[in-house]
C-alpha cells in the first residue's frame, strides 16, 4: 500500500472528516469487510461522512476540504478492507474502559467494607501468598492500602461478634483478582493484535513470495473480548450483591435501606432494584459469541469469529456495569453517614468527598437518577480512580501498562 493512501487518511483524521460506518454486518472472519469497506470509501470519494458535525456525501466533503478523490493501484483496496481493525480496535476503546471502571468498582468496594464495618481478616497477605494467584495478590494489597488509618476500621476490630462476612466483602480479592489477570491476558492479545499484519494474501516483499493465508480470521480478539465480557459482568455481579447487602438491616446493621426513616421512605431500595436489572441484562450479554459460527460466501468461508459483535457488546455491557458501581458508591457513601463522627482511611475520606461533591446525603428520599449520572461521569472519566492512585500507590499497580 502507498504512502498516499496511509497519508490520506491521516488527513481526514486531522480536517474531522469521520466515515460514517455501520455498527453492524462483520462476522470477524475474511475481515471486518463491511465496516472497513465503509471506513475506506471516502478515500475514492464514495461514501458518506461527518465533516465537522454534518453528515454528508464524501465527495461533498473532500471539495469542501479540497482533497481530490484517490484512485487505489493493485492490492491496495483488498489491504484496506481485509484485516481484523474494526474488531481490535473496538476491543481496546473497551478494554481502556474496562480499566477505568475495574479500578473504581475496587474502591467502591473499599467503602462498602467499612461502611459494613467488614473484617480486616480475609485480606491479610499470608491468604493470598499460599494461594499464589497474582491478581488476587495485587487486589489484597489494594484493599489493605485502602483500608489504613481509617477510625471506622479500628473501632470494630474488637468485640466484633460476626465470624465470617459475606462472600461480596470478604473474597473481592479472590473475585477481582481473577478479572484482574483476565484484563491482562486481553491486553496481551489486544496488544499484538493491533501491531499484526492481518492481510491476505500476504507479499513477502525480500522474496516477492506471495502467500495465502487466515490472518483474518479474529479468533484471538473474539475470545479476548468474550473474556473481557465476563470480567465486566462479574464485577457488576459482585458489586450489585454488596449494594444487596447494604440495604439489608440483618446483614449490614445499617437502617433498613439507607434510610434514617424506613418505612415513611424507600430509601435505596429502587436504586438496588436497578443495579440487579443491569446486572442481569450481562448475564445474558456475557454470552460468548465466538461459539457462534455461521458460514459464509457460499460456504467457502466455513468458520468465523463473530469477533465485531463480541466487541462491540462490550459498551452495553460497561454501560450498565458503570451505573451499578455508582450506585454502590451512593449507597457506601450512604452507609458511611451513619458511622459518623468516625472517620474512614485518608484516600477512602478523598473518595467520599469527591461523591458528595456532586451527591449529597440522602435523608430523605429523592430521585436518585441525577446522582447515578454525575457519579457514572467520576467512573467514566477516571476521576474515581486517580483520586485514589494520588494517594496510593496500589492502586497504580492495578493497571494494565
Amino acid at each position: 500500500i502507498r504512502e498516499l493512501v496511509i497519508d490520506r487518511l491521516f488527513a481526514f483524521y486531522n480536517l474531522g472528516i469521520t466515515p460514517v460506518i455501520p455498527a453492524q454486518g462483520s462476522v470477524g472472519a475474511s475481515g471486518d469487510l463491511a465496516p472497513l469497506a465503509h471506513l475506506c470509501l471516502p478515500l475514492i470519494g464514495e461514501g458518506e461522512v461527518f465533516y465537522g458535525h454534518t453528515r454528508m456525501p464524501a465527495a461533498k466533503a473532500l471539495h469542501m476540504a479540497q482533497l481530490e478523490p484517490i484512485r487505489l493501484s493493485a492490492k491496495e483496496g483488498l489491504a484496506l478492507i481485509n484485516g481484523t481493525q474494526v474488531s481490535t480496535a473496538l476491543a481496546i476503546d473497551a478494554l481502556f474502559a474496562t480499566e477505568r471502571l475495574f479500578e473504581a468498582a475496587v474502591i467502591s468496594g473499599a467503602v462498602t467494607l467499612d461502611a459494613a464495618r467488614g473484617s480486616d481478616g480475609p485480606f491479610d497477605p499470608r491468604i493470598h501468598a499460599v494461594r499464589g494467584q497474582p491478581g488476587q495478590i495485587a487486589c489484597a494489597a489494594t484493599y489493605r492500602a485502602l483500608a489504613v488509618g481509617s477510625a471506622i476500621r479500628k473501632s470494630h476490630l474488637e468485640g466484633d461478634d460476626r465470624v465470617q462476612d459475606p462472600y461480596c466483602l470478604r473474597c473481592q480479592p479472590q473475585v477481582m483478582g481473577a478479572c484482574l489477570d483476565q484484563m491482562r491476558y486481553c491486553a496481551g492479545v489486544l496488544l499484538i493484535e493491533a501491531n499484526a499484519v492481518t492481510d491476505n494474501p500476504l507479499v513477502f516483499a525480500e522474496t516477492g513470495t506471495l502467500l495465502s493465508g487466515g490472518n483474518f480470521h479474529a479468533e484471538p480478539v473474539a475470545l479476548a473480548a468474550d473474556a473481557l465480557a465476563v470480567v465486566i459482568a462479574e464485577i457488576g455481579a459482585i458489586t450489585e450483591r454488596r449494594i444487596a447487602m447494604l440495604v439489608d438491616t440483618v446483614v449490614s446493621r445499617l437502617p433498613a435501606f439507607l434510610t434514617p426513616e424506613p418505612g415513611l421512605n424507600s430509601g435505596f431500595m429502587i436504586v438496588h432494584v436497578t443495579a440487579a436489572a443491569l446486572a442481569s441484562e450481562n448475564k445474558s450479554l456475557a454470552h460468548p459469541a465466538s461459539v457462534d459460527s455461521l458460514p459464509t460466501s457460499a460456504n467457502q468461508e466455513d468458520h468465523v469469529s463473530m469477533a465485531t459483535f463480541a466487541a462491540r457488546r462490550l459498551q452495553n455491557m460497561l454501560r450498565n456495569t458503570e451505573y451499578i458501581v455508582a450506585i454502590e458508591l451512593l449507597a457506601a457513601a450512604q452507609g458511611i453517614e451513619f458511622l459518623r463522627p468516625l472517620q474512614s482511611s485518608a484516600v477512602l475520606e478523598g473518595i467520599l468527598a469527591l461523591v458528595r461533591s456532586v451527591s449529597p446525603a440522602m435523608m430523605v428520599d429523592r430521585s436518585l437518577a441525577p446522582d447515578m449520572e454525575l457519579v457514572r461521569d467520576l467512573i467514566t472519566q477516571g476521576r474515581i480512580g486517580l483520586a485514589g492512585e494520588a494517594q496510593i500507590s496500589e492502586l497504580s499497580a492495578l493497571r494494565l501498562g
